[in-house]
């Protein structure tokens, strides 16, 4: 009777037990705007916590630190001059960041580069005739190397400098609402903010997080297509492009992705590329400096680098679309 008993018992606790992993598994997604665009995020949570209320706080904070849009923000009072303005960890680290990818690209990378996107038509302001002496004259204050942070507050060579971190810190707020996940014990989810996505952990089937990079279109409002589909575990991607966001003038296009050596948009071949790293906010900015550095320089700059794969769509000399793809990248891509 007691052999019985016992058997009934590890029954129920092994029942129990499966119904504590079903639970485990409870799907959470939803979905909201963010930084002038849309974001997603599903997780798999063992308390089915719904924590859209606590991301959406956390990404209205973020952009007090690094949105232009906000005017009182610590990027926004740091371009008006405003006289001792301190620094948050948000701006220090996409600083930090741009810095060092700006040193690594040999400048393709530049945090300063605003004033010619604007002078270029590609901003906030309406869009000026520009020509070489009005360039020249925006070259005189664009470099990363002339700003700088010290006591926690940034210094600039010249005061007609503003800073941009449009090409990094969207990345970077997927890094923030994935760490706010870990620190919840929460292992497996995707976030996806305006495209830039992060993927860690799997599915509860084990699947992996699959995303899809678009194929480039004709013009600005050709149809969305993926071109693959790539499978994602414990890794982030983020796809830059020429072929959205351009004007025509007198039967010329011109890319918003401007060179900051010559303060041109860029004219080669490189339609878009689709770059992996462990952090959401590294494939951001490799993902613009190597649109900036056009395919042959991306992929010598990626030589014995294990850290960063890329996917590079482009024009070839006939003008028939052709792709190119690190060996890594190559393996997770769906056959």
């Amino acid at each position: 009777m007691k052999k019985v008993t016992i058997l009934i018992i590890c029954i129920a606790i092994f029942i129990s037990s499966c119904q504590l992993r079903t639970k485990a598994l409870e799907k959470i997604s939803f979905q909201g705007e963010a930084q002038g665009t849309y974001y997603m995020v599903t997780y798999f949570d063992g308390q089915n916590r719904n924590l859209k209320k606590e991301i959406d706080s956390i990404l209205v904070d973020f952009d007090q630190s690094l949105s232009s849009w906000v005017p009182n923000s610590i990027l926004s009072r740091v371009n008006r001059n405003e006289e001792n303005v301190l620094l948050d960890q948000y701006f220090t680290d996409n600083f930090n960041l741009s810095e060092k990818v700006s040193k690594e690209t040999d400048g393709a990378f530049d945090c300063t580069v605003g004033p010619l996107i604007e002078a270029w038509g590609f901003g906030f302001r309406e869009k000026v005739d520009i020509d070489q002496r009005m360039i020249d004259s925006i070259l005189a204050f664009v470099g990363f190397e002339k700003a700088k942070i010290e006591n926690n507050v940034l210094v600039k060579s010249d005061p007609r400098m503003e800073l941009s971190f449009n090409a990094v810190a969207q990345g970077y707020s997927v890094d923030v609402v994935g760490r706010f996940l870990k620190n919840l014990g929460i292992q497996n989810f995707i976030i996806d903010i305006g495209g830039e996505v992060l993927a860690s952990g799997s599915k509860p089937n084990s699947e992996l997080w699959q995303v899809g990079i678009q194929k480039p279109t004709v013009d600005q409002n050709g149809e969305i297509e993926a071109d693959v589909i790539v499978n994602l575990m414990d890794k982030a991607l983020v796809t830059s492009g020429s072929y959205r966001k351009y004007y025509e003038k007198n039967g010329k296009r011109y890319s918003h992705m401007i060179d900051p050596s010559t303060g041109y948009p860029v004219k080669h071949s490189l339609l878009s590329v689709s770059v992996l790293a462990d952090k959401c906010a590294d494939a951001d900015a490799y993902a613009t400096a190597f649109m900036i550095m056009g395919l042959e320089k991306s992929l010598d700059f990626l030589e014995g680098r294990n850290d960063l794969d890329a996917y590079f769509i482009f024009d070839d000399e006939n003008g028939q679309m052709k792709t190119n793809s690190t060996k890594g990248f190559e393996s997770l891509i769906s056959k």
